[in-house]
């Protein structure tokens, strides 16, 4: 079979809510870019495809927990010198960027990496963002994503405005063949840009973009543009329901199949028991009162009387509720297939989301893995560890080695950039 992708996504001390409160935890470490770097080797030490950052643009509430501490590009120009082969991928939002700006620094990290360099483009989310660069709330759903749209093609344009071969550095002529060096002449709705690019083509020809889209026009922009997509899946049906979907809007779109990875929550040891300490290790952290006000949010009831180790109560059916429907349905999923207690359900929310978790030995958590892989759920995944570097180590130490002695997973790089890594064509110019 092929080659299953493993990405690593490092998101602070971790996934779970509360890492940053356990007595192991880098909390102290989040603003030295040297803890990033130990991440990123690591991760190629386990020879992973790519670590990523996502990307903020509002503190939150920053009394409950670390979000966003460095700007996440900048972090990978300097991972990109600590390591050799791994992939560095960034969110970019459209929303905020302009397209020149993002092709520059996007190519000129290529150049730095030497051809290892993603970008997950994305549209943003929230009024506090958009007030912290000049607007008063987001602009709606439709707008955000034609603007999307209109972003990713200007800068794969900018990327091409510069031919492959349009460097001379002939010392005796000229540095550039001018005719091999294009304006772009973009004027359209969101955007006018006239390049060409003040950055060389980069190594890859585009860094490669990845897209997590969720709704129905996130599918589609997904299915245009993107070359290997993160997705959320709570189990194996509905990751299967989203990987045919996006599949079938891929093949519409006249486009090669992508890589699918949809995100993973693990906590691995060499018992069940033992992961389930680790679990619940991290659960017992949690702030129970603040925990309590975000799943009354989430539910549209209020649980400050519930009993803590107790089971969840019985809530209304999906199509009851007013609220967000998308995580609500998770929740019932979560109710339903594992009975959690309050304090389990809080815990479980607290890491990932709605994300797949998985507990257990490392042969149980490869088993389910090839699971996923094998009956159409995923190409791979986009590994969430609730706790760093503890929960990676892991992973890399102990999950990784079953899947290789399986023939799943790769041994050792066979190529140097990430477009290797993913086995994605470079587009020639």
């Amino acid at each position: 079979m092929a080659n299953m992708h493993l990405n690593l996504f490092i998101m602070g001390c971790g996934h779970h809510k509360a890492a940053w409160r356990h007595p192991r935890s880098s909390v102290e470490r989040l603003a030295d870019i040297r803890y990033y770097e130990e991440l990123a080797r690591l991760a190629e030490r386990g020879r992973f495809d790519a670590v990523f950052f996502a990307d903020g643009h509002a503190a939150g509430n920053i009394a409950d927990g670390p979000l966003w501490t460095l700007e996440p590009l900048t972090m990978l120009a300097a991972m990109a010198r600590a390591t050799e082969h791994i992939g560095l991928i960034s969110t970019v939002s459209s929303t905020f960027y302009t397209p020149f700006h993002a092709a520059r620094m996007l190519a000129s990290l290529d150049h730095i990496s030497g051809g290892r360099l993603g970008w997950n483009l994305v549209t943003s989310m929230f009024d506090s963002e958009a007030r912290n660069h000049g607007l008063e709330a987001m602009p709606s759903h439709a707008e955000r994503y034609a603007r999307a749209e209109e972003f990713a093609n200007t800068v794969l344009a900018l990327w091409d405005s510069w031919s492959d071969d349009a460097l001379v550095r002939d010392r005796q002529g000229d540095y550039v063949d001018a005719s091999r060096v294009r304006p772009v002449h973009h004027h359209g709705e969101h955007f006018l840009v006239d390049g060409p690019l003040t950055v060389p083509r980069p190594p890859q020809g585009h860094p490669v973009l990845f897209q997590a889209g969720a709704s129905d026009q996130g599918r589609d922009l997904a299915a245009r543009y993107a070359e290997a997509i993160y997705a959320v899946a709570y189990d194996l049906p509905s990751a299967q329901a989203y990987y045919s979907d996006l599949q079938a809007r891929v093949k519409a779109a006249g486009r090669p199949k992508v890589a699918i990875m949809p995100g993973l929550v693990t906590y691995v040891g060499s018992t069940e028991e033992e992961a389930r300490r680790k679990q619940r290790e991290l659960d017992e952290l949690l702030p129970v009162d603040s925990s309590r006000r975000q799943l009354s949010q989430f539910i549209g009831q209020d649980v400050s009387d519930w009993e803590l180790d107790a089971p969840v109560p019985e809530l209304p059916p999906l199509e009851a509720f007013s609220g967000p429907k998308g995580r609500y349905a998770t929740i019932l999923r979560i109710i339903e297939s594992e009975r959690p207690t309050l304090r389990q359900l809080l815990g479980r929310l607290a890491a990932g989301g709605g994300h797949c978790t998985m507990v257990g030995t490392p042969e149980r958590i490869a088993d389910e893995m090839q699971r996923w892989v094998e009956q159409g759920g995923a190409d791979g995944f986009n590994l969430m560890p609730p706790s760093l570097p503890d929960s990676i180590e892991d992973v890399v130490e102990q999950v990784v080695p079953e899947l290789q002695r399986r023939g799943l997973f790769r041994r050792e790089y066979q190529g140097r950039t990430l477009r290797d890594h993913l086995g994605l064509a470079r587009p020639g110019r």
